[in-house]
């Protein structure tokens, strides 16, 4: 008799639950946070800022938390990235800011930046301030399409310049990746709503859930409707493995269970399998393998083509990966999904080689890995047909993503584009960025 594959609620104790998926870091402490902000030189061409997408002035914010101006701190953050909350629990801090601090040049230990940055707007947070104020009505209109970080910083900058917006998101929550495509453990405590509560808290936006571009509403419908249209729907398709048998059971993209992880009230009620394969190489590919392994899944193993160094995901995720027990197989590549009574019950991977020419080559040589389940985290990829839907002009795309120019304007009058849907970093802190620029290349037109 064939065997079933081991799919199981419940595999850990509460407790265990809890400690597996609280911060992955701990937030520092009024002690420990003054000591770590002494640590900055307070460059005066600090290459940090630099290096920040959203231009952060962070020796300003580090010098105010060493003297305990906690607001100063958090205000300089937040006028230049309204997502500063998030931001600082996700961004690759490590490939950014700090990787040029100049702490990094000497010591090998940079300043830490990312936990600075949420001591001082988790502590602001706490005290419940709205420091924004909205500009007198302008009576213009705008439309937003998309409630993932890069609308909701386009509609935070419009609307504190007096226009009204209006966001259109397609899922039933606001948030984006920030709510269902984040780890849980970088996330806790429902923080991405709380912070969203903060922005809207400026007045201006309405936000407009269960609404989906091409099914609800229609390009050519928000370009009657509004002055101006800002897209952000992000790459919502995901690419398939197009090898014989992913079609089984227990084969699904990575984002998809990330989802549900995500807004799973009782994480012992997830079903998870007991040999997991992940095929990626990037955050995402990490993200479901470490969750699944905290999961209670007992052997996990990401594949990727190519070697540690080509890997998308950061090498301080890399690290996070094997430190929670997640295996790493580098130099292969799936070729065949093996099933049993309709469900993935192995996967066979072909080893890989570069050739002479520097490309990419299978070896020949296969082997099988065993798996209960196997999640894809291969790319995503935008789905253009929802922005041709009802019109008669189309948008312009340049290698699958919507073409815009330096101020994020599309190819059509009137709709602008930003965030992963348009060529760029696929980063919060870049999509935060593009919304800013939207917003204010949005102003100017209007102001015209």
């Amino acid at each position: 008799m064939a065997a079933q594959p081991d799919i199981a609620t419940g595999r850990l104790s509460q407790p265990e639950y809890a400690r597996n998926f609280g911060d992955i870091e701990p937030p520092l402490t009024p002690q420990q946070a003054p000591i770590e902000a002494s640590r900055c030189y307070f460059c005066y061409d600090a290459p940090c800022i630099e290096a920040c997408p959203t231009g952060i002035d962070i020796p300003s914010f580090i010098h105010k938390i060493a003297s305990d101006n906690i607001r100063g701190a958090a205000l300089d953050i937040l006028q230049a990235n309204i997502f500063g909350g998030a931001c600082a629990r996700v961004c690759p801090t490590e490939e950014l800011c700090e990787e040029v601090c100049v702490r990094t040049a000497q010591e090998g230990k940079p300043v830490n930046i990312g936990l600075l940055q949420r001591y001082a707007t988790d502590r602001f947070f706490e005290g419940g301030e709205q420091p924004f104020e909205r500009a007198a009505p302008t009576g213009r209109r705008i439309a937003v399409v998309g409630a993932g970080p890069a609308g909701m910083s386009c509609a935070h900058g419009l609307a504190r310049l007096g226009h009204e917006v209006t966001v259109y998101e397609a899922r039933d929550k606001a948030g984006g990746l920030n709510e269902y495509g984040i780890a849980a453990y970088k996330m806790i405590d429902d923080f991405a709503q709380r912070e969203l509560d903060f922005i809207l808290a400026v007045g201006g936006i309405t936000l407009e859930p269960n609404r989906a571009l091409g099914a609800d509403i229609s390009l050519a419908g928000l370009r009657r409707d509004y002055d101006a249209v800002f897209l952000a729907t992000g790459q919502a398709g995901v690419k398939a493995l197009e090898i014989e048998g992913q079609s089984l059971g227990g084969v699904r993209p990575a984002i998809d269970y990330i989802a549900e992880l995500r807004q799973a009230g009782d994480l012992s009620a997830l079903p998870v399998g007991r040999r997991i394969v992940v095929i990626g190489g990037g955050n995402t590919a990490i993200d479901i393998a470490v969750q699944t392994k905290r999961l209670g899944a007992e052997d996990v193993t990401i594949c990727y083509r190519r070697g540690p160094d080509e890997m998308g995901a950061t090498w301080h995720e890399q690290e996070v990966a094997q430190t929670s027990g997640v295996k790493i197989k580098h130099w292969v590549r799936p070729v065949r999904l093996h099933g049993e009574n309709g469900h993935v019950s192995g996967i066979e991977l072909e080893y890989t080689t570069l050739g002479d020419d520097g490309r990419l080559a299978g070896a020949g040589d296969t082997a099988i890995l065993p798996a209960d389940s196997v999640f894809t985290a291969i790319g995503q990829v935008l789905i253009a047909d929802p922005l041709a839907e009802g019109s008669s002009e189309l948008l312009d795309l340049r290698d699958g993503r919507i073409a815009v120019d330096e101020e994020l304007q599309t190819s059509l009058p009137g709709v602008f584009a930003g965030g992963d849907c348009i060529d760029g970093l696929d980063l919060t802190v870049q999509a935060v960025e593009d919304g800013k620029i939207a917003a204010r290349a949005i102003d100017r037109l209007l102001s015209r």
